[in-house]
Formats: structure tokens, C-alpha cells, sequence
């Protein structure tokens, strides 16, 4: 009789390099789901007489440490936002490094998330976005589906507006083609029409760099979302930050609209 192989034990992360460790939150004080707004790669670079590309690039470890922070601290999933539809507005030539650095990025990482159990999901539209950056957020959905630690969302080419729109449009296609019934459309109807349906709503938004704004970024997901706002800039970001930033959620008071 053949046995049946079980799925490796995901390794854990990577020690920080100061040895620090995650502070002791209660569990069920732990965000669930954070979103991230990795502000100030560009400010960074300028105050060091850098390219802007710089900052992008040095960006990349401090996303991939944020993740590693998040899984020993206990949260399950981390949206990042890394193109926005209005990003296309940037010069040309920073819309090409960003395009290929985005399919670089989840091309060299895919594996270490494999391995971590990190499932990689992909956020946005398909239009404008290059064929080889979308060919590769495939890919790394493909090779971890089945993980389970914490699910990272790459939001590429993603607008919170241009999600409701999709999700509105698919639901009108639905109820043209008669798999819809509009008079019982809910809030718990709309939300399955959007990208990553699963990851639900963001129980932190984070953004760094100082600025205090969504800048159209998970505007449904957001609706109760406790936001948290740090003033580092995200090249110097590491997991410190957002242990830091999970302990200013756990000392807020979520009510939901309750006295």
C-alpha cells in the first residue's frame, strides 16, 4: 500500500539580525489581515542622491521581512501595495524599472515563500500590466496554493476604485446572463465579486512615510480597518516596525459602530 507523502513542514523564519523578537500581543489582539502602503522609496532616495529606482529597490527586504514578522507574530495575511492604477502616471522610465523590478521580485522570492508555507496571491488589473509580470504572479500562485502560514497579496496594477468597478461589472454580467439575482444582492454578494475574496476585510492599514491618507487603496476592505500610520520610510522599515505598529491596533477600542 503506498503512503501518502505529507506537505514539507514550512521552515521559519529567518532570525532578525538583532535577535529581537515579536512582543507578546494576545492572540486575539492580533490583526488578522494588514495592509500595507510601503510609502517613501522615493524621499529616501532623494535625501541620499539616489535614483528613486534606488528606493524601490531597496525596498524589497524590508517588504520580505515584514512578512517574515508577521508570521512569527500570528498574522495571517499582508497585502502589499506595490503599483497603483495612477502609478502609470510616472515618468516612463519609472514605470519600466518598476514593471520589471515587480516581476523580478516575485520571480527570486516565490521559492523562500514556498518554503516559509507563505501563499502568494496576485491583486489588480490585467490591462496595461505586463504580460511577464502577470505570467510570473501566476506562477507563484500556482506553486503555493496550498499554502496555509499567511497568505501575501501583491497588489500590481491594483486600484480600490477600479475593484469595485470590476466587482460591480462582473455582477452585472451575472445578473444579464441570469446567474444573478439583483433584488437579493448583500454586502456579503459584492464582497465575493471582489480580486481576493478570501483575505476579507483589513483589519490594519499601515503606511509608512508619514502621510495620512488611503491613496485609493482597499477602499471596501478598509471600511473598519484601524489605521496606523508611521513616519519611517519604507526602505528602512523591518519587522520592528510592524510589531510596533500591531501594538498601537491592540490598544485600540473596535467598535463597530457600538456605544
Amino acid at each position: 500500500m503506498a503512503r501518502t507523502r505529507l506537505p514539507p513542514v514550512p521552515r521559519r523564519p529567518t532570525p532578525h539580525p538583532s535577535g529581537a523578537l515579536p512582543p507578546d500581543v494576545p492572540k486575539n489582539l492580533v490583526p488578522r489581515h494588514v495592509a500595507i502602503i510601503m510609502d517613501g522609496n522615493g524621499r529616501w532616495a532623494k535625501t541620499r542622491g539616489l535614483p528613486r529606482t534606488e528606493g524601490h529597490s531597496r525596498g524589497e527586504q524590508s517588504l520580505f521581512d515584514v512578512v517574515e514578522g508577521a508570521i512569527e507574530i500570528g498574522v495571517k495575511a499582508v497585502s502589499a501595495y506595490a503599483f497603483s492604477t495612477e502609478n502609470w502616471t510616472r515618468s516612463p522610465a519609472e514605470v519600466k524599472f518598476l514593471m520589471g523590478f515587480n516581476r523580478d521580485v516575485i520571480r527570486r522570492r516565490r521559492d523562500e515563500m514556498n518554503e516559509m508555507g507563505v501563499r502568494v496571491r496576485w491583486a489588480g488589473r490585467a490591462p496595461r500590466l505586463w504580460r511577464s509580470v502577470i505570467k510570473e504572479l501566476q506562477v507563484a500562485e500556482e506553486l503555493t496554493q496550498r499554502n496555509d502560514v499567511l497568505t501575501l497579496t501583491m497588489c500590481v496594477n491594483y486600484g480600490g476604485r477600479a475593484e469595485l468597478a470590476d466587482a460591480a461589472a462582473a455582477m452585472a454580467r451575472d445578473a444579464v446572463a441570469g446567474r444573478l439575482d439583483p433584488t437579493r444582492i448583500t454586502e456579503k454578494t459584492f464582497a465575493r465579486y471582489l480580486y481576493v475574496p478570501e483575505i476579507g476585510d483589513a483589519d490594519m492599514i499601515w503606511r509608512t512615510s508619514g502621510e495620512q491618507r488611503l491613496s485609493n487603496f482597499m477602499l471596501w476592505e478598509a471600511a473598519y480597518s484601524e489605521m496606523v500610520f508611521t513616519d519611517v520610510l519604507w526602505p528602512d522599515v523591518d519587522r520592528r516596525d510592524l510589531w510596533r505598529a500591531i501594538e498601537t491596533y491592540a490598544d485600540r477600542d473596535r467598535r463597530y459602530g457600538s456605544a
